[in-house]
């Protein structure tokens, strides 16, 4: 059950956001896959990502923040068709390269090829929604997710983790296709409006 005393955050912090979802996505397989078992290169791959996502237009992060101004969960979404700048995807994999080695440079864009043109037209995608791990099954990620998905017309989502699967329907999401990829069965997945 959510806490009366938690509140949105429609402009977080996006460092505050990276941590929180490096520390959140720590067994989620897609992510294990690009950073291996490193909590640095993780968190290292979450700033580096969400640095060049904050610079994307129309680019928008929220979060749930708890009466002591703490993220308790964080989301990321990118509006329809759009793409960093070739500069900013450079500088990402500058980043991503000094920061996490060439081997989560490759599969992240392995990932990207697998999953790219997937999304619906009009459809946002919501590229990242993750709890602090104490607070797991508190109410938490459902309250985050029902505010992004008020606010957003249509969703696009992609997850590596089958758990997520049944948890998304729940929400209204509808499977759209399964692409293998390495030792990951990714899910692509969309919530439309009626």
């Amino acid at each position: 059950m959510p806490e009366a005393s938690w509140r949105i955050d429609t402009d977080p912090d996006p460092v505050a956001c990276a941590d929180l979802l490096a520390a959140a996505f720590a067994r989620e397989p897609a992510v294990s896959w690009i950073c291996g078992d490193s909590a640095s290169a993780r968190t290292h791959w979450f700033r580096s990502t969400l640095r060049t996502h904050a610079r994307l237009a129309g680019a928008r992060r929220a979060a749930l923040v708890g009466p002591d101004g703490r993220l308790l969960a964080a989301a990321v979404l990118t509006p329809p068709d759009t793409a960093p700048s070739a500069a900013a995807q450079a500088g990402w994999a500058a980043r991503t390269v000094l920061g996490c080695g060439p081997r989560a440079l490759g599969r992240t864009l392995s990932y990207v090829r697998a999953t790219e043109g997937g999304a619906p037209a009009g459809a946002g995608t919501l590229e990242f929604i993750g709890v602090r791990p104490d607070l797991t099954g508190r109410g938490a990620g459902r309250a985050l997710l029902d505010h992004v998905l008020t606010t957003a017309h249509g969703t696009y989502l992609t997850t590596a983790d089958p758990s997520n699967v049944p948890l998304y329907r729940h929400f209204g999401y509808t499977v759209l296709r399964e692409t293998p990829l390495g030792p990951l069965t990714i899910t692509s997945m969309a919530r439309l409006p009626l």
